[in-house]
């Protein structure tokens, strides 16, 4: 990945990605069925993160390519302990949290300052070239990774904080 980021880069060009993110020890119970969903929140901030175009959590656009029958998480019990046979949901079922490991995936864009010229028009639209100039990463994925992080610890937080004032 680092020398395809540094060929893009002697190119004066940039590059996109996606963010892959699992977040373990998840407990049970965070979110709310219809405001405040677990997935929603994650969502939101993600997508509030600069340059990020897309947000998908489980398997997200790959679902439609099963069936109900097929994608169903089922719910299974051993030893006492309530846990689901299979993970598609991405660990979030109805908006809550539901023990399995979160696992979502974030689409950062390509930088739109690039280092080569560009065809654009100026204010009174007669046509000319913006030229990029300045320090600017050839592709943001290195420095976002510890967001996605940080704003996922935040949303989690946020959640568990709720619930515990919740039972007060």
């Amino acid at each position: 990945m680092v020398s395809y980021i540094e060929d893009i880069r002697k190119e004066g060009n940039t590059i996109g990605g996606i963010v892959s993110c699992v977040i373990k020890g998840t407990p049970i119970g965070l979110g709310e069925p219809v405001f405040d969903r677990l997935h929603a929140d994650l969502g939101k901030a993600m997508l509030s993160i600069n340059a990020v175009k897309g947000f998908e959590y489980g398997e997200g656009f790959n679902s439609i390519n099963f069936k109900g029958s097929e994608l169903n998480d089922a719910f299974t019990s051993t030893d006492g302990k309530v846990n689901t046979s299979t993970n598609y949901s991405g660990g979030i079922q109805g908006g809550i949290s539901n023990g399995q490991d979160i696992y979502f995936n974030v689409a950062f864009k390509p930088v739109a300052t690039i280092m080569q010229d560009q065809q654009s028009v100026d204010k009174d639209g007669n046509e000319m070239v913006v030229k990029g100039r300045g320090r600017h990463d050839p592709c943001v994925l290195p420095r976002a990774v510890p967001i996605v992080e940080s704003m996922a610890a935040l949303v989690l937080v946020d959640h568990i904080l709720r619930n515990k004032t919740s039972k007060i």
